[in-house]
């Protein structure tokens, strides 16, 4: 049985494939309107796929100084089956805007998914508390661990994340 090593809210922790994981809730906005990058998304629908979901607002100074470790990331885990889904939860007034989401992903050259989340409902499903957080979904649709605060590209905590995603691409599909 192979085994992930996975931050799990900065500790890390060793969980094994295929056990007692969850499966995370489905993404609560089915609307095109409220995506940014792609069509409406549902875990299903990305199932075989690892998922890594960030939660994330524009003017949050710790989301932005992880954007690098973010990009990386896409560019070098997205040709194996990564796929990111930045969940943009707003964490002032302004950035409730779905005109200034899309501004600041232009701006930001955000390419992945985006998922408005101005009514906090995929937050909320996800009990999750921080910007921002990431979930790593594996390809047999289970959660697997999360983390946050800031990413790094470089620094040890970003690449534990990267090693468990890493596992978690080698991962046959269930």
């Amino acid at each position: 049985m192979k085994r992930i090593a996975l931050l799990v809210l900065g500790t890390l922790a060793a969980v094994c494939m295929g056990s007692t994981h969850k499966a995370p809730p489905e993404f609560t906005h089915s609307s095109a309107a409220d995506w940014i990058n792609s069509q409406p998304l549902t875990l299903a629908g990305l199932k075989g796929k690892v998922v890594l979901v960030e939660f994330w607002a524009f003017e949050c100074e710790n989301c932005l100084n992880s954007a690098a470790w973010v990009h990386s990331i896409e560019q070098s885990k997205g040709p194996a089956g990564l796929v990111i889904v930045g969940v943009h939860t707003p964490e002032l007034p302004q950035e409730q805007s779905p005109e200034h989401v899309r501004a600041a992903v232009e701006r930001l050259g955000i390419h992945y998914p985006v998922m408005l989340d101005a009514n906090y409902s995929y937050w909320n499903a996800m009990d999750n508390q921080y910007w921002p957080a990431f979930y790593l979904i594996g390809r047999d649709g289970l959660l697997y661990g999360s983390v946050i605060g800031e990413l790094h590209v470089g620094d040890a905590q970003g690449k534990q994340v990267e090693q468990a995603i890493d596992l978690l691409l080698q991962a046959k599909a269930s």
